[in-house]
């Protein structure tokens, strides 16, 4: 498995543990990942507010890089917004065939021509077709039995563009954490939102729909995510959410690479686990050493 790794913006800042814990399973697995040379921002959700073109041209010009330079290699992307974006691009294209002279008279500036060949592929689309989970139950070191894990999908890796999972009801993540030997536990939140930037625009409601999300994963151990906004969010405002609620609320928040890495025996350093708000010393303490 060969691929061109975009880490994005947040891979590399934010949530700079999701990006190390990625590369370090993939490693793991036997992918071959190289990072994307000069790729930039792909306008997350601020560009197409201020430019419907701009919204699309920043995608493409990282959609031509991997064109340009990918020799057969997938582009792999671990934010559920840029992939959105990306994916968004290329189906704007297909439905618009002159909108792709519009985007790359912009991209000429740069000598770069984007022809509408490649797609991005999402980090759990990745995990849950390009490897057996035999393949992956086979390399677990330590396995994840006595540990109940709420998995959380978020809106964006599953819809409106990701055609690898149902978008009400996904289910991709099952099958890697059961291989990874820990329980499932299943709700009715996990392709829901996590409110993104109401967080920051309408708190109270923000608050609203990460507080249903936290109730509905409260029997489980921990919560296992891909999609860095909606960590932040759910690690984040544990705190806020208690006092909306009247009563606390403390249930870690992980990457779903970080908790394979965790199975696969790698050192708890090199999976930055103390970055997060909320301690993940509770998970830990129910696994057996390493």
């Amino acid at each position: 498995m060969r691929y061109l790794f975009y880490p994005g913006c947040s891979a590399e800042g934010s949530a700079l543990e999701y990006g190390t814990s990625t590369l370090a399973v993939l490693e793991v697995l036997g992918a071959e990942v190289e990072e994307l040379q000069d790729w930039t921002c792909c306008g997350a959700s601020v560009a197409s507010t201020m430019s419907d073109l701009l919204g699309l041209v920043l995608p493409a010009r990282n959609l031509a890089l991997v064109e340009q330079s990918g020799n057969g290699r997938e582009m792999l992307a671990v934010c559920s917004a840029c992939y959105t974006n990306f994916r968004r691009t290329a189906a704007a294209i297909v439905s618009q065939p002159r909108l792709l002279d519009t985007i790359n008279q912009a991209l000429e500036v740069e000598g770069l021509t984007y022809h509408g060949t490649v797609q991005a592929r999402h980090l759990l689309d990745v995990l849950a077709n390009d490897f057996d989970l035999e393949a992956i139950a086979a390399r677990v070191q330590r396995p994840l039995a006595g540990l109940t894990v709420a998995p959380y999908y978020g809106c964006q890796t599953v819809r409106p563009y990701s055609p690898f999972d149902d978008d009400q009801r996904p289910t991709s993540m099952v099958g890697i954490l059961e291989a990874l030997g820990a329980t499932v536990h299943r709700h009715n939140y996990e392709a829901s939102c996590c409110g993104t930037s109401l967080l920051t625009t309408k708190p109270d409601v923000g608050l609203q729909m990460v507080g249903a999300i936290l109730e509905a994963c409260e029997p489980a151990d921990c919560i296992v995510t891909v999609c860095p906004m909606c960590h932040m969010n759910l690690d984040s405002y544990q705190d806020k959410v208690s006092r909306l609620l009247g009563r606390p609320l403390r249930i870690p928040v992980l990457f779903l690479p970080q908790l394979m890495g965790l199975a696969f025996g790698l050192p708890e350093s090199a999976l930055m686990l103390r970055r997060h708000v909320v301690p993940v010393s509770p998970v830990l303490a129910q696994l057996p050493e390493s």
